[in-house]
C-alpha cells in the first residue's frame, strides 16, 4: 500500500500545473504568527531579518526556512511550515533575503539565487545562537537553490544536519528560458514588476537617506525601461549589482546543478514534473547526485504547490512530508 507522506495527489479541480502554482499566493488564507523578529548584521556593514517562531527551548531542533524569488518569510509556504513545526515542537526561523522584511536594505547589492554567502553568514549565527540545537535547513525555489549551492560549497562543513529544497531551478539559464513560454509568461510578467519596484524603491530610500553611493551605483545601471525577461533583468540589474560579468556569467556560477556533487549533507529534494519554471532536462540525472541526496519527483505539484486534500478542504503535502522526513533524519542522526 502507498505511503501518503512520499506520495502526493492533487486536489480534486487543482490537477492544473498553474492552479497548483497559484493556489498558496492567491487563495491560502494564514492566520497570524506570533514570531520574534531578529535583526543580523552581515560582514559586509548590511542585515538580514529572521523571524523565529520559538519554543524557547535551547536545544529543541531548530529548522531554518528560506523562501523564493520576490517572497519574504510572510509567504504562505513559509508560514504554514512553520506552523506544521511548531505542531511538532520544533524550533523554525525564517529569513528574509536583502531588502525582503519591508525595509530596503543598506548596500546597492541585492539578494540573488546564488547568495550562498549571505546564508553561511545566517547559519554562522544559527549555530552561535543555539550550539546545542540540531540545525536544518528548507529552501523553496530560489531559497532551495541558494541552498544546495551552499551545501556544494561547504561540503562536510555545512553545519546542517538535513537539507530540503523544493522546486529548485537547478539551471538559472534555462529556466529563464522557461518562464518566458506560454502562460509562464504570466509569471514573468509578476516578476518583472516586483523585482524593479525593489530596485527603485531602494532608490527612494538611498534618496531620502542621502546615500550617495548606493545611489551612484544605481543610476549606473541606467534606464530600469524595457525590461521584459529575466534575461534583461538580471544582465542589467543583478549581474553589474552583485558583480557578476553578465547574465551568462551570473547563470553560471550560481546555479545549484553544478554543485549538487560535493554535498555531504543528507538533502531531499521535491520537484513536480510539470512545474510551469523548470524543464524536465533542468533536472538533475541520478549521476549527478551525492550519495545522501534523494530526488522525489512527482508528476504533478506545479511551483512550490503541492495542494491535495478537496477545495472545500486544501491539504498541504510539503507541510506534512518535509516535517516528517526531517523527523526521520534526526532519529537516524
Amino acid at each position: 500500500m502507498p505511503n501518503p507522506l512520499v506520495s502526493f495527489h492533487p486536489a480534486l479541480g487543482l490537477s492544473n500545473p498553474h492552479l497548483q502554482t497559484l493556489w498558496g499566493p492567491l487563495w491560502r488564507k494564514m492566520p497570524p504568527l506570533a514570531r520574534t523578529r531578529e535583526r543580523i548584521w552581515l560582514a559586509d556593514g548590511d542585515f538580514i531579518d529572521l523571524d523565529w517562531l520559538d519554543p524557547h527551548e535551547a536545544d529543541a531542533p531548530l529548522v531554518l526556512v528560506l523562501h523564493g524569488l520576490t517572497g519574504s518569510a510572510d509567504s504562505p509556504y513559509v508560514k504554514g511550515l512553520q506552523q506544521a513545526l511548531q505542531r511538532r515542537g520544533w524550533a523554525s526561523v525564517a529569513a528574509n533575503w536583502r531588502g525582503c522584511s519591508g525595509e530596503p536594505n543598506l548596500l546597492a547589492r541585492s539578494y540573488h539565487s546564488g547568495a550562498s554567502e549571505d546564508l553561511g553568514e545566517i547559519v554562522d549565527h544559527l549555530r552561535a545562537q543555539r550550539p546545542m540545537a540540531p540545525l536544518y535547513a528548507v529552501g523553496y525555489s530560489l531559497g532551495g537553490n541558494i541552498l544546495l549551492k551552499y551545501l556544494g560549497e561547504t561540503g562536510s562543513s555545512s553545519q546542517l544536519q538535513a537539507a530540503v529544497a523544493v522546486s529548485v531551478p537547478f539551471r538559472l539559464d534555462q529556466c529563464a528560458d522557461r518562464i518566458g513560454l506560454g502562460f509562464s509568461r504570466v509569471y514573468q510578467a509578476h516578476f518583472m514588476r516586483a523585482m524593479l519596484a525593489y530596485v527603485k524603491n531602494k532608490q527612494r530610500h538611498f534618496q531620502h537617506q542621502g546615500h550617495q553611493e548606493g545611489l551612484a551605483a544605481l543610476e549606473r545601471l541606467g534606464p530600469l525601461r524595457n525590461m521584459r525577461t529575466f534575461w534583461d533583468f538580471d544582465g542589467r540589474v543583478t549581474a553589474p549589482l552583485n558583480g557578476f560579468e553578465g547574465a551568462n556569467d551570473y547563470y553560471r556560477r550560481s546555479s545549484s546543478r553544478y554543485f549538487l556533487g560535493e554535498n555531504q549533507t543528507p538533502t531531499l529534494l521535491i520537484q513536480s514534473s510539470d512545474d510551469p519554471f523548470v524543464f524536465s532536462h533542468s533536472l538533475p540525472e541520478k549521476r549527478e547526485l551525492a550519495a545522501r541526496t534523494c530526488l522525489e519527483l512527482h508528476s504533478r505539484g506545479g511551483h512550490v504547490g503541492f495542494v491535495d486534500g478537496s477545495l472545500r478542504n486544501p491539504g498541504y503535502y510539503l507541510e506534512r512530508r518535509i516535517p516528517q522526513w526531517l523527523a526521520e533524519q534526526a532519529c537516524a542522526w
